[in-house]
């Protein structure tokens, strides 16, 4: 008996610690929320810091106004100019499962980001970076293992589309009940909710009026999901070699001006409707002939690409476009796997890239996210050495020593 008591008092003081522990944590959180919702927010954030959104109160109170705006369950919400247009002929995996996966490697999680305004006169550009999603959007009943989010966000005409996109898609895709079962599914219906909920915002305050570029980057488990509707691009570090995953969506492209043509566009000088320098974007709700409640050309359905991490996966960049106006896709990820070789911190690493691309006189606003795979940085590559044994013939020394004294003659 007396050792059952001593079992029951240890066990008493064991949940005692674990409560204090968990409300130490709660506090924490607490703290970091109300940090954010004040604006709380610094250059070379990571899923800690956050740029401020100074309309989320205002976004907040113009969703909840409207019960139309709320997250739909059941099915994939299309606006009216993307019901006749074929699904791109893109490779996406099938629905998420943990047991599909049979690597061993999981995914170490780490990330930065770095913005500039660069040779414009306003910043327009937003980035998110969240390493932990479960923490930070109170999931439950969630799969075990890693969860991410990651965001860039180039607005143009305005930042207020780009701040509405930072802080409402996420929220859409995290309270859809099928994610991330239906992962894929449940991303291209919360850009196509994103986009329409910004639509009602702008018909109350025409002041919010402007549009944005939108790059997602989601990690469940070993799988690595990229959603883009614009000319961001995220590139993926396969030991040492680029893979894009995401494609530009310029007017110019072909696909893209086909779809354009076939819903009523045109592409002037490379130009939408010689407008627009993208051919998806979310918002521009207020520029006629791009969006309506009968279709238009300017698509918000995103681009998917997905693929499942492996030991050979090492980062992903995320850029606006003003980052590709000056870098190769492997010339970015050459540049950021030496930097983080030097010192193995995403957070340099995605200012590095930043004051590289203001070197080459970039002439945009510039937002890099790095999202690291690995604990360590990446390690040095030695080419293999040739297995083929190459000699001379007596034949050829003599023709060579031949050669050798005619250029002395």
């Amino acid at each position: 008996s007396q050792s059952c008591a001593a079992v029951i008092r240890n066990k008493v003081s064991f949940d005692s610690h674990l409560l204090k522990k968990k409300k130490k944590k709660w506090a924490k959180e607490n703290v970091r929320m109300e940090e954010s919702e004040e604006g709380i927010g610094e250059n070379g954030s990571s899923s800690e810091t956050r740029p401020p959104l100074p309309l989320r109160e205002a976004y907040r109170q113009c969703l909840s106004s409207d019960p139309l705006l709320l997250p739909c369950k059941n099915s994939l919400v299309r606006h009216q100019s993307l019901v006749k247009t074929k699904t791109l002929g893109i490779s996406i995996e099938p629905e998420f499962s943990v047991e599909n996966h049979v690597s061993d490697f999981i995914p170490i999680l780490r990330s930065g980001a770095w913005a500039d305004i660069g040779s414009r006169t306003n910043m327009e550009d937003v980035y998110l970076c969240v390493d932990d999603i479960i923490c930070d959007y109170s999931l439950r009943n969630f799969a075990d293992g890693p969860s991410a989010f990651y965001g860039v966000f180039d607005g143009h005409g305005g930042k207020h589309a780009a701040d509405f996109a930072c802080y409402h898609l996420p929220r859409f895709i995290f309270e859809d009940e099928d994610f991330p079962r239906e992962i894929e599914r449940v991303i291209a219906s919360a850009f196509l909710q994103t986009d329409s909920a910004f639509a009602k915002a702008c018909s109350l305050d025409s002041a919010l009026s402007s549009g944005t570029t939108a790059l997602a980057a989601l990690v469940v488990g070993k799988l690595l999901v990229v959603a883009n509707a614009g000319d961001c691009r995220a590139v993926l570090c396969r030991r040492g070699k680029a893979i894009e995953m995401s494609r530009d969506h310029k007017p110019i492209c072909i696909k893209e001006k086909k779809r354009i043509e076939a819903s009523g566009g045109y592409v002037f000088d490379g130009y939408l409707n010689g407008q627009l320098n993208v051919a998806r974007a979310l918002g521009d709700w207020h520029v006629e002939g791009m969006k309506g409640s009968d279709g238009g050309p300017l698509s918000a359905e995103p681009e998917l690409m997905t693929t499942k991490l492996t030991e050979e996966d090492e980062f992903l960049v995320m850029g606006c476009d003003g980052i590709w106006d000056v870098f190769m896709s492997q010339n970015a990820v050459d540049f950021a796997r030496r930097r983080l070789q030097e010192h193995n911190d995403p957070v340099i690493c995605s200012k590095d890239l930043v004051n590289e691309a203001l070197k080459r006189k970039s002439g945009d606003n510039l937002a890099v996210v790095v999202v690291c795979f690995q604990a360590q940085p990446p390690p040095n590559l030695v080419a293999p050495r040739s297995r083929v044994n190459r000699s001379f013939s007596a034949e050829g020394l003599r023709e060579l020593q031949s050669f050798l004294d005619s250029l002395g003659n």
